[in-house]
């Protein structure tokens, strides 16, 4: 249901404000350029600092303005089950094709909550799931065997695994077969992950180059190996300077040296360290984009 390469998109800001004529452009630049789907309200997103009314506004904008053209899933992902439910809701109602949830972080749950977690986010709102396991973020690992349980809901469709590990996602794979949609949730391991049966990537770095992220896994869809393969190595400074401090300051950084968006991050992220800054401009130089 949802394959090919999905930009986590940023969520710009202009005098700390939502800045929806730059969001706009945004979405339609990704949708003309190729890109798979759109997922806003993503950790790219910043959605741990948006408000609620803000959440709402980012998720309803961007159905208004993609209009159907590709999937949207949206951000709706919460420590606590019974809010991660109020926004899955709000996101059905604005029209959304499914909802990206991340595991709940800081509450450390076991195996078991995490299971009854997703369980009842499906039984409570019928729309395609996807689960986000990111343990570097949220201090747990949902693991493939729970991952497996979880088939039992027919409305959690897909994971976005960013555990890191490609033989958690060989694993994910080996045990749900066709009935889970396997997405990369590491850029860099986009291509290892669609070698092992993955089918695409929830992307940061297709805020940059959406073409380019469709173009790697198109490739690699399409059979064409060694252009997969040419275009991984092509992306891989990309994918190395995108992640030279948390995510999202220096994608937010890049595109607004592109000219793109105004160049603001709330806190408690701040804005890009000068080394790690000029190191980056290297890197969008090197690759056409400034």
């Amino acid at each position: 249901m949802f394959t090919g390469s999905l930009v986590a998109i940023v969520t710009p800001f202009k005098n700390g404000k939502l800045d929806e004529r730059a969001l706009g452009d945004l979405i339609e630049w990704q949708i003309n350029s190729g890109t798979h789907g759109i997922v806003p309200c993503g950790t790219t997103g910043e959605s741990a600092t948006l408000t609620h009314d803000e959440h709402d506004r980012v998720v309803a904008f961007t159905v208004e303005v993609v209009r159907r053209r590709v999937p949207v899933v949206a951000g709706t992902g919460s420590n606590s089950t019974e809010e991660a439910i109020a926004l899955t809701k709000h996101a059905k109602a604005a029209g959304v094709d499914g909802a990206l949830l991340i595991t709940p972080y800081y509450n450390k749950p076991t195996q078991e909550g995490l299971f009854l977690h997703y369980k009842a986010v499906a039984e409570a709102v019928e729309l395609p799931l996807v689960v986000y396991n990111i343990p570097g973020r949220t201090g747990v690992n949902m693991m493939p065997s729970t991952i497996a349980r979880l088939t039992v809901c027919p409305t959690v469709v897909a994971i976005k695994e960013g555990s890191g590990a490609v033989q958690q996602a060989s694993e994910i794979i080996q045990l749900c077969g066709e009935r889970l949609t396997v997405l990369a949730g590491d850029d860099a391991l986009t291509l290892p992950m669609m070698a092992v049966g993955g089918k695409g990537v929830i992307t940061v770095t297709a805020n940059l180059v959406p073409t380019k992220m469709a173009e790697l896994v198109n490739a690699f869809r399409d059979g064409r190996l060694e252009a997969a393969r040419a275009m991984h190595y092509e992306l891989y400074p990309l994918f190395t300077a995108l992640f030279y401090e948390t995510n999202p300051i220096p994608v937010k950084e890049a595109l607004h040296l592109m000219g793109k968006i105004a160049p603001e991050i709330r806190l408690p992220l701040c804005p890009m360290g000068n080394d790690n800054k000029a190191k980056l401009l290297t890197v969008l130089k090197a690759a056409g984009l400034v």
